[in-house]
Parts: C-alpha cells; structure tokens; sequence
C-alpha cells in the first residue's frame, strides 16, 4: 500500500502478484439433415425453419457452457440459519451447508449487495452489479418492491410494465432456459437435457450476483451456420452450426471472486 512520502526519502519500490488462469477450447455444434425431395414439395421454406432452429440451439449450447463457469464460482450466500429473512451466511468453498428454506426476498439482496461492496467486487455496469435468474425466484422479492414503490408515480409505472428494475445498486434480469435447482448435493440436475432438480422444499432457487470481470470467452472460429455439400447426386443435404472456442471464469480464488451464487446444500 502507498502511503505519506517523507521529503528526502526515496520513492519506495514494491510489486504484486499476478495469477495466470486457464480455460479449455472445445467444438460445439449439431445439425440437421434433409431430402431433396423435402425441399421440392415442401409449402414452407425448409431451409430457413432449419436455419432457425440451428440458432436457437447454439445460442442455448454457448448459454450452458457460460453457466458451468459462473457456476464455478467460489463464494455462496445462504439465508443465516436457513430461514432469515434479512441475513445471509457467506462462504468462500463452492458450497455451502446451509438448506435453502426460504423465498428471496429485499433483506437478503440488501445482505448480499453490502457484502459484496465490503469484498471490493467492482459494478457491473457502473456501480451496479447484476443478480440473474428465474422470474418465479423473483416473485417474492417483486411482490415486496410493489409495496415499496407502490405510492410513487416512478414505481407505478414500473409495476405496469413488469419491470423487475434495480434496487440496492442491483439490477435484476431474468432467464428461462438453464433449469431451476440444482443444490449442492444434487446428481440429476442437467442443463443439457433440461432437468430441473428443485432445492428441499422448493421455496427459491439458484441466483448469480455479480460485478465486473466474470466470464471470458476464448473466441477461436465464432458461431456459424455450414452447409453440407449435397450428396447422392443433390438428393441429400444438411445445415450444421459450429463453434470452436471455450469460456473460463476470469477469478477462481475466493478472495478475488466477481461472481456470487444464491445458493443452498439440498
């Protein structure tokens, strides 16, 4: 730490450490195959649904493997005791042992936020930080902002239009794909096939809170749609996506972690 200089006494020299991470590239892709005749007697334009369909693939195949990253996270917040409404217990291991029994609510994103801002994890966007998850797991939490916002003109016309909106220095965004549960003691929970596994008594369920530097993406040939050349003398093609590339948690020391999950042991 740099501190008050005396007139006559050399600028002090010092150093910090830097830690090298590491990320894997992997393929990703699918397809989809189709006959000429298909094609020829179709009424819609087949080519185009199939090209349709390969986007919405990858874009949920590139969704999953940001999610096992940011899932990596180290640090979890639990409600104290399980059933607190206004504290959370912090850990720094990937897991908690705390039973999640309780719907989220303002006094644990108030807990959550002013731990983070105490660890130093720099906003998100500005000095915000982002919480992502499902609409249901916001449900409690939006019931108890109506209520806060509900005699101001700023808050009535944010309940109109559905808005989740920011509180605490947190803006809240959700999601639908990746499935709800997975605790940490869970051994079905996959979002690949879509399994839901939901946490013992199903009052909440997982949450990313996080700041900046989160999740990097080694891009080495972006997503894009290939054709397959025709074969059996133009009788038989093929639409494929493909993606070479890899995310990687940008810090996986607890002491340095950007991203925190609303977590619970069963």
């Amino acid at each position: 730490q740099g501190r008050r200089l005396s007139e006559l006494t050399p600028m002090p020299e010092t150093s910090f450490t830097v830690t090298q991470s590491e990320l894997t590239i992997v393929e990703l892709g699918n397809s989809v195959p189709y006959t000429g005749k298909l094609t020829a007697l179709a009424k819609h334009d087949v080519l185009r649904i199939i090209d349709k369909g390969l986007k919405n693939d990858a874009r949920k195949a590139i969704d999953i493997e940001a999610y096992y990253q940011f899932d990596a996270c180290k640090l979890r917040y639990a409600p104290t005791s399980g059933t607190s409404a206004s504290s959370v217990t912090a850990t720094t291991n990937a897991a908690t042992a705390t039973t999640n029994n309780i719907a989220m609510g303002t006094g644990h994103v108030k807990a959550i936020s002013d731990d983070m801002r105490e660890r130093n994890i720099p906003g998100f966007v500005d000095d915000d930080y982002i919480a992502l998850s499902h609409p249901t797991t916001f449900r409690n939490f939006k019931n108890e902002l109506e209520t806060v916002r509900q005699y101001t003109s700023e808050g009535q016309g944010m309940i109109y239009n559905g808005e989740v909106g920011r509180y605490e220095g947190v803006r809240f965004v959700e999601q639908n794909f990746i499935p709800k549960g997975g605790a940490n003691d869970s051994t079905t929970f996959d979002p690949y096939t879509a399994t839901a596994d939901a946490w013992n008594n199903g009052k909440s369920s997982w949450a990313f809170f996080f700041g900046g530097d989160t999740v990097n993406e080694a891009m080495v040939i972006p997503e894009e749609i290939r054709a397959k050349l025709p074969g059996d003398y133009g009788r038989s093609g093929g639409i494929a996506y493909y993606y070479l590339g890899g995310f990687g948690i940008f810090h996986d020391q607890a002491a340095q972690s950007r991203i925190a999950k609303w977590d619970s042991a069963a």
